[in-house]
């Protein structure tokens, strides 16, 4: 089996889009918690500091996400390295070990996102709640 040096550089743009996307995120949800935290400092309500716990967790989350997207660059610019050096065997490994650790970060993304419907879902079920009238 051989790999080209152009295989795992196909990773490069994809990967650069992914950990721009999941920075927005967190940015995000950082002036959410920051606002949040503000309210709670106010009148210390119990659903603000549950909200708070769910975007730390997130926050965690997506951390864990860009750790994962940055090491899949970080390997695939090191098989392309071995490649270049005619390390066929490493190469391959590293690129693979590369994919890994992109299926890791959208794996992770789909946990957090999940997590952030949920919330959502939650949220707004007191407007479904308000709007049905009671039997």
């Amino acid at each position: 089996m051989t790999l080209h040096i152009e295989t795992p550089a196909l990773l490069f743009s994809a990967t650069s889009l992914i950990l721009l996307a999941y920075t927005n995120r967190f940015l995000t949800i950082a002036q959410i918690v920051r606002g949040l935290k503000k309210t709670y400092d106010q009148d210390h309500s119990k659903s603000i500091l549950l909200q708070i716990k769910n975007l730390n967790l997130r926050l965690s989350l997506i951390r864990y996400m860009q750790l994962f997207g940055v090491l899949c660059l970080f390997l695939s610019v090191f098989a392309m390295f071995c490649l270049f050096l005619e390390q066929q065997i490493f190469g391959i490994y590293l690129f693979a070990a590369s994919l890994l650790c992109l299926l890791t970060s959208l794996g992770i993304s789909f946990w957090e996102i999940s997590i952030s419907v949920t919330a959502l879902r939650l949220h707004l079920s007191d407007l479904v709640e308000d709007n049905n009238p009671k039997k």
